[in-house]
């Protein structure tokens, strides 16, 4: 907005309506008034709005919904969503000691959330279903042969999960986790194999599993008797998800969409 300028002899300046006082009297200077409107904007006062303010009682009452990003993979004991952040921006590797169906739900899931689904596997006619409902793109999945999984490629823009499903002994992968490329291994029983794994990754699922297997997985993992002894117990669907010294156990829901697909959850393929 421009600043009007009037040259009478009331020595009013700018549009604001500030007064010069020409009589001699002392007073800020022309061209201290100046400065001083210059520095504050020329003097305009902007739209006058209710500052925003709360009390410290209505405070207590402020709720906003704050949680982790990620793909929502079931809910824990208290009914709340339990999320896992798959997309991330450092390596990330994950076993689950469990069922196809709950990897093809984290897999269905993960690509919801814009990822892609790069699976290597032994038997691909499992995952042929998914493919066809989620596409061969960017954010699709992409079905390869043990062994013969090509670089992926990922970036912040275009995160990846590899999900491994090569059988109780899977060989040592070729693409490795890395920036925004996810991996997750599945072991369907625990084998000579499955301790190192576990020792290496950042999150260990564990499924319903026999008493020599949780006693085994118990001594790896540092469980309390109490976890040790619900592994054999643990309903289809429920998963014990090990981070560190964090333990959770998750309920995976299917959506109707995820029951026409696989069906309902189940422990055993």
């Amino acid at each position: 907005m421009p600043v009007t300028t009037n040259t009478g002899t009331s020595g009013t300046y700018g549009a604001a309506g500030g007064t010069l006082d020409t009589s001699g009297a002392q007073g800020p200077s022309a061209a201290d008034r100046f400065r001083t409107r210059v520095r504050t904007g020329f003097g305009l006062i902007g739209p006058r709005h209710g500052r925003h303010a709360l009390t410290v009682e209505q405070l207590d009452t402020l709720a906003l919904p704050i949680g982790d990003d990620g793909v929502v993979i079931g809910v824990d004991a208290e009914g709340q969503p339990a999320v896992l952040g798959i997309n991330r921006p450092t390596p990330y590797d994950v076993v689950l000691i469990g069922g196809l169906w709950t990897a093809q739900v984290m897999a269905l899931r993960a690509a919801a959330t814009g990822a892609h689904v790069a699976v290597e596997t032994g038997r691909a006619q499992v995952w042929t279903q998914l493919v066809r409902a989620l596409g061969d793109g960017q954010s699709g999945m992409t079905l390869h042969d043990v062994g013969r999984i090509p670089p992926q490629g990922a970036s912040a823009g275009s995160p990846v999960l590899v999900v491994r499903d090569c059988g109780m002994r899977p060989p040592r992968g070729r693409v490795m986790s890395g920036p925004w490329l996810s991996v997750l291994t599945l072991l369907p029983y625990l084998s000579p194999v499955a301790p190192r794994l576990m020792r290496q990754a950042r999150l260990v699922g564990v499924q319903r599993v026999s008493p020599d297997e949780a006693a085994e997985i118990g001594r790896t993992m540092g469980l309390p008797g109490a976890d040790v002894d619900s592994l054999p117990t643990l309903a289809d669907g429920v998963t014990l998800w090990c981070a560190d010294r964090d333990r959770q156990y998750v309920m995976t829901q299917p959506t109707d969409a995820e029951t026409g697909l696989l069906g309902t959850p189940r422990r055993m393929d």
